[in-house]
């Protein structure tokens, strides 16, 4: 491993190819693969030994605890692919109306809300809007503004406070 690591040679992987494949492929089937998977597992493993051979640390390590490490993640890997659920089957046409008095009390609190940002002082007003309507962060309003963090952060918090209170 350590010939594989420093010099990429490819003699002294061939080596460990062949020594720990078959082994990996085992291991795999012992876990539940099925041969094919557990063929193409193992050879997935060991192209990703060659490809990481730059990480592996025989302070930490031996070489087969560091495969078959390696081996157990990919075979967790392709079992959560595997139950994986298929998406939903959506449905597509006429969808329900909505609920008449649903849609009327939305645009009532959508009023309601309109008028509490309109009573906001124009400062903290200001930013909620960037920060809810613009979908920009704290330390984005904060670099567009010139405004420090904290003073934003304490504006639009006294600010949802006080839209909390009016609409309760």
């Amino acid at each position: 491993m350590i010939a594989v690591r420093d010099h990429q040679d490819k003699a002294a992987f061939a080596a460990l190819f062949a020594h720990f494949a078959p082994r990996i492929k085992g291991f795999l089937m012992k876990a539940g693969s099925d041969a094919g998977t557990a063929e193409d597992c193992a050879q997935d493993v060991m192209a990703t030994v060659w490809r990481k051979a730059g990480q592996f640390d025989p302070t930490r390590a031996s070489v087969a605890t560091w495969i078959f490490t390696i081996a157990r993640n990919r075979r967790i890997d392709i079992a959560r692919r595997d139950r994986r659920p298929e998406p939903e089957d959506l449905p597509w046409g006429n969808e329900d109306e909505p609920d008449q008095a649903d849609v009327y009390e939305a645009a009532q609190d959508n009023k309601r809300l309109a008028e509490a940002l309109a009573d906001l002082p124009e400062k903290q007003r200001l930013l909620v809007q960037r920060a809810f309507y613009g979908d920009l962060s704290h330390s984005e309003i904060a670099a567009e503004t010139g405004l420090p963090l904290g003073t934003i952060k304490s504006r639009i918090r006294l600010a949802l406070d006080r839209l909390r209170q009016k609409m309760s």
